[in-house]
């Protein structure tokens, strides 16, 4: 079933483009890598970025390309497009409380300022996105109210993905209720719980 999902979703998808560019959108810190690296090893063995607790780890977009599904006859191919976390500001001030000295955390500030718009720009480009956002946390914010409006302009099928359901204080049904016209699927990218239904869910409402 969960195979077939990602056959019927990334298929159709392959009929308008060669590459289907997926994006993974939300705030910084939110598992966006995490989850990427879990598709991505789910269809290749192998990961997308490194992770870290330290906030914009992933500072410029990384693309996995030639993510090629192979089964029934078929051969899918998409690109997974990591994109660096969006923040309203960067201070690299955030950084030196993690341990990294002012110089260090001053360019990391730039990069990630850099990764933001790069990140937006993109927009332009994507194909279909995942807002993974952190169930733990209060969904409803100007970061994930900005995205949502974005990505519907654009006419860019999407869905929320609430994130860390594995760690206490997860409630799935706050952002459910906050976001109850956009499709969500609940998941935790670190342990791979409830993947399959995130699978499902691409192909019912991505096409």
């Amino acid at each position: 079933m969960v195979w077939k999902s990602i056959i019927s979703f990334l298929k159709k998808l392959l009929f308008r483009k060669k590459n289907v560019k997926l994006g993974f959108y939300g705030s910084t810190n939110v598992g966006k890598t995490t989850l990427a690296n879990r598709m991505a090893v789910d269809l290749v063995g192998d990961a997308v970025g490194s992770v870290s607790p330290v906030p914009h780890e992933t500072r410029a977009v990384i693309s996995k390309e030639q993510v090629e599904l192979r089964t029934g006859g078929y051969s899918l191919v998409m690109n997974i497009l990591d994109m660096p976390g969006i923040a309203v500001k960067v201070d690299y001030r955030d950084f030196m409380e993690y341990g990294l000295g002012k110089k260090e955390a001053q360019t990391r500030a730039k990069e990630a300022t850099r990764g933001i718009v790069e990140a937006i720009k993109y927009l332009e480009d994507v194909d279909a996105a995942l807002v993974v956002v952190d169930s733990t946390e209060d969904p409803y914010n100007q970061i994930n109210i900005t995205l949502l409006g974005n990505l519907e302009a654009k006419n860019i099928p999407f869905v929320i993905v609430a994130n860390k359901i594995d760690l206490p204080g997860a409630n799935t049904k706050r952002v459910r209720e906050v976001f109850p016209h956009y499709p969500v699927v609940e998941v935790s990218a670190a342990t791979g719980e409830n993947m399959e239904n995130l699978y499902d869910e691409l192909a019912i409402h991505l096409l």
